[in-house]
């Protein structure tokens, strides 16, 4: 039987190392639309956030995902994190 390797990714919130499927991703696409990915699959460069919403406001604060995307973030897409944060507080 072979064990599969849990892909490990970094919250920009807190820094922390955890599985992939604990985590809430927002992806900038090529045209530069930035978006929350709820299926973990969207084409384009992806960042984490942990399913805590004192992660996502230090992330915010830290402008985190600004500096991982080189990009300015909406409030709609902080919005859209929010909701997905607490509509899943217990991590799925």
């Amino acid at each position: 039987m072979t064990v599969r390797k849990v892909p490990i990714r970094r919250c920009v919130g807190c820094g922390e190392g955890k599985p992939k499927k604990e985590l809430v991703r927002v992806v900038r696409t090529a045209e530069g639309e930035v978006s929350v990915d709820s299926t973990g699959r969207k084409a384009g460069r992806g960042a984490y956030v942990c399913h805590n919403a004192a992660c996502l406001a230090k992330a915010r604060k830290k402008k985190s995902l600004e500096r991982a995307f080189e990009a300015a973030i909406p409030d709609d897409v902080y919005a859209r994190l929010t909701g997905e944060i607490e509509g899943g507080e217990d991590g799925g």
